[in-house]
């Protein structure tokens, strides 16, 4: 394997807070998004991932403020979704410190926004976010919007196909039916989007023991992203890679390890 896994703690944000509920309801604060960034980033993390779970226009505001304070403080690349509609929201966040920006239902209500950000900054910085469950759909996966709440009315592998030929250069695949529960990826998700993704694959929704992180893996995940198991003290990041490193997966150690 060329390329080290990535291990990814995604903070759910809402008012400057972090937050974790299951299948994003029944919410707990979960702490400080910058004191939590930092803890990661010494912790071992690869990449962090914000996600703006707050509507309003004064959540957006707050959200850039955590994103400048993070930046100056951690040193590994920093992904931040949420709310973004337009190239000028890209523009603002990445000159804000982001490095890399998640896009959600503004790219399903308009898919040419996935080749405008990527023609005007690359397709390196633009991660696609694809909230997926089992649904009687042409694949049997389709995507979601509203916390997994709505469907979106689209076939979750022929979306990934689209998004992937208008520029996308990341999926994170976020199992709606598996978010918070620590039941495992789902794996049979994973396996349908890799075959069809021509771009990296990071697999969410679902981590509870260490084998789950070995298991996507396996089902061709690129990288892990995991939120309650990291924010609540279930795993470290550096045990989740000592246990991947002892099976045989390429990762970058933390260096208290």
């Amino acid at each position: 394997m060329s390329l080290s896994i990535r291990i990814i703690p995604c903070l759910d944000v809402t008012d400057g807070r972090v937050v974790k509920g299951v299948n994003f309801i029944d919410l707990t604060d979960a702490g400080d998004p910058v004191e939590m960034a930092s803890t990661y980033n010494s912790e071992g993390a690869d990449e962090l991932t914000f996600l703006d779970i707050s509507a309003s226009s004064s959540g957006r505001e707050t959200t850039l403020d955590v994103v400048r304070k993070t930046a100056e403080q951690v040193f590994i690349p920093l992904t931040v979704g949420g709310g973004i509609r337009t190239v000028d929201d890209v523009d603002k966040l990445l000159r804000a410190g982001a490095d890399k920006i998640s896009i959600n239902t503004a790219a399903i209500e308009r898919p040419q926004l996935i080749a405008e950000i990527a023609d005007r900054f690359g397709s390196q910085v633009l991660v696609l976010s694809v909230d997926a469950r089992r649904a009687r759909s042409a694949s049997g996966f389709e995507v979601t919007t509203h916390g997994g709440r709505k469907s979106a009315e689209l076939d979750a592998l022929a979306w990934v196909e689209k998004a992937c030929q208008l520029g996308v250069g990341e999926i994170l695949l976020n199992s709606m039916d598996a978010d918070g529960t620590r039941a495992g990826y789902d794996i049979g998700m994973i396996e349908a989007v890799r075959k069809v993704a021509n771009v990296p694959l990071i697999a969410s929704g679902g981590a509870g023991s260490l084998q789950d992180f070995a298991r996507a893996l396996d089902a061709g995940a690129d990288a892990l992203l995991a939120a309650s198991v990291f924010h609540f003290g279930v795993h470290r990041i550096g045990d989740v890679k000592k246990y991947l490193r002892e099976q045989g997966y390429s990762v970058r150690m933390p260096a208290t390890f």
